[in-house]
């Protein structure tokens, strides 16, 4: 890591302090489940797979429990394959949590592929495509569950979102027809739907696309959940640099109503190895939406803040494909990011990761630095704080590499060494001078962990959390840089 770093300004209540001299050291705590699931990966284990075999999730809280849906990807086995065996294979997984640590794999919201979707793609890609449903999104309306979904071929903008409909999330679903459908010269892309309803007219809007011309948004008639005009695609709210190489997808969208703003988070590069998420705000649901710079998204440049990026603590392997993200709350209201992460160094396994998220006091949203555990929180000191630090600067640059439709070549799996954000060690020594990786000083007052270092400042939000790597329960801070990235450490002696 540089030794240079920006100013972050932060303004939390989650945690309280205190001014006791009891200091704190980090403590044995087990994971409550392991990274490599190589021996439950097969189908014949779909029982225990949990965390395992999640990509593109979509979650929502109903009653006490975590609904959550997503993507048909399984390590090391295709579905094509598998779909006539004698298990019970079917389309978009289903996982069930109380306390979204510990997850139940509850089986699949469909037998097949919706007829209508699987015709539009193959009668527009020469009979291939649609083999499975890919990024389902969950959502409830007057008693109502609503399971959007999007069925595709592969690098081709011939895709079909569609909805399904329940009276309750375990089913069964009624389809109810097509929301948007693309095909090859439109601008758009018909996959990765997210919904926002507005609380003060109760418009719906759908965000949604991908690589192909960026993403899009359409309004929505709350009563069907279908386009409120037929046929209408919308219009654009985000795009990249480079366009017609470099990938934005995954759009989510939700509205803040303390902050009375909406979020629109999305994901860059490939899925497989430098995936990203990243953020904008707007005062509108349809946008526009700017960000961390007050930069129009729907302009040709990157934008920030930067929320999560591959990464590698001590100890572990690290992470690679962090992104294509949902936001959610739990019962208490606390804001959560679940997405993918997978294991390096192949980058092929697919783990879900779950992040608090807590929100900056400038109005951007920041996610913890470790997977949630559901760790019990204590009153933080300063004395608490004084001791030795990992910390991670969340960066990163569009990948140097030949992609197709935004994705990376076959074989090109593993992340090059420029392309993973890699840890650093600094001691808060008890004088409040800092050493190690970064010379300064540091400061606690009240609900800030404070940092003077290379002639900058950076304000953290401390709050308890799991050492993954270390298997301990520690301290955590996270926080964002003047230029955008996200600021991560947690304390390890």
């Amino acid at each position: 890591m540089k030794t240079i770093f920006y100013t972050l300004i932060l303004g939390w209540t989650a945690v309280l302090f205190s001014c006791s001299q009891k200091s704190f050291e980090p403590k044995y705590a087990e994971n409550p489940w392991m990274d490599d699931y190589t021996v439950v990966s097969a189908m014949k284990d779909y029982k225990q797979w949990g965390t395992y075999n999640v990509h593109d999730p979509s979650c929502l809280l109903i009653g006490d429990t975590y609904y959550m849906y997503s993507t048909d990807a399984i390590y090391k086995e295709d579905s094509l394959d598998i779909k006539n065996d004698s298990l019970p294979f079917g389309y978009i997984q289903v996982r069930k949590s109380k306390d979204l640590v510990n997850w139940e794999f509850a089986g699949w919201a469909f037998k097949e592929i919706p007829a209508e979707a699987r015709k539009w793609v193959q009668d527009n890609n020469e009979s291939k495509g649609a083999t499975n449903i890919w990024a389902p999104y969950i959502t409830e309306y007057k008693g109502k569950y609503r399971l959007y979904y999007s069925v595709s071929a592969f690098a081709k903008q011939v895709s079909y979102i569609g909805l399904a409909e329940a009276s309750s999330p375990d089913g069964p679903w009624e389809l109810k027809g097509c929301v948007v459908k693309t095909k090859t010269g439109d601008i758009m892309n018909a996959i990765d739907p997210s919904i926002v309803t507005n609380p003060d007219n109760g418009e719906q809007w759908m965000h949604y696309g991908s690589y192909f011309g960026g993403l899009h948004c359409v309004q929505l008639n709350p009563e069907t959940g279908l386009a409120l005009k037929q046929g209408d695609k919308g219009h654009l709210i985000a795009r990249r640099y480079d366009g017609k190489k470099n990938n934005i997808e995954a759009p989510e969208i939700i509205y803040n109503p303390e902050l009375k703003n909406y979020y629109l988070f999305v994901s860059y590069d490939p899925l497989m190895t430098t995936y990203n998420v990243r953020v904008g705000r707007s005062d509108k649901p349809e946008g526009p939406f700017l960000d961390y710079f007050g930069k129009d998204m729907r302009d040709e440049t990157d934008n920030y803040p930067i929320l999560t990026y591959p990464y590698q603590f001590e100890n572990h392997p690290g992470w690679s494909g962090t992104a294509h993200c949902c936001v959610f709350k739990n019962q208490k209201g606390q804001s959560f990011m679940a997405h993918q992460a997978r294991l390096q160094p192949d980058n092929h396994m697919m783990d879900l990761h779950v992040r608090e998220m807590f929100w900056t006091k400038d109005g951007w949203p920041v996610v913890s630095p470790e997977r949630y555990a559901n760790t019990a929180q204590k009153e933080i000191n300063q004395n608490d704080v004084a001791g030795s630090w990992e910390i991670i600067e969340i960066k990163g640059d569009v990948p140097d590499r030949g992609l197709e439709a935004g994705q990376i070549l076959w074989g090109e799996n593993k992340l090059r060494e420029n392309e993973v954000n890699k840890s650093s060690l600094i001691t808060l020594n008890n004088d409040l001078s800092l050493s190690g990786d970064l010379q300064g000083s540091w400061a606690f007052e009240s609900n800030t962990l404070t940092i003077d270092a290379a002639g900058s400042t950076q304000n953290l939000h401390l709050f308890m959390g799991q050492d993954w790597e270390n298997q301990t329960q520690t301290i955590l801070f996270t926080g964002l840089t003047s230029e955008g990235y996200s600021l991560w450490g947690k304390k390890i002696k």
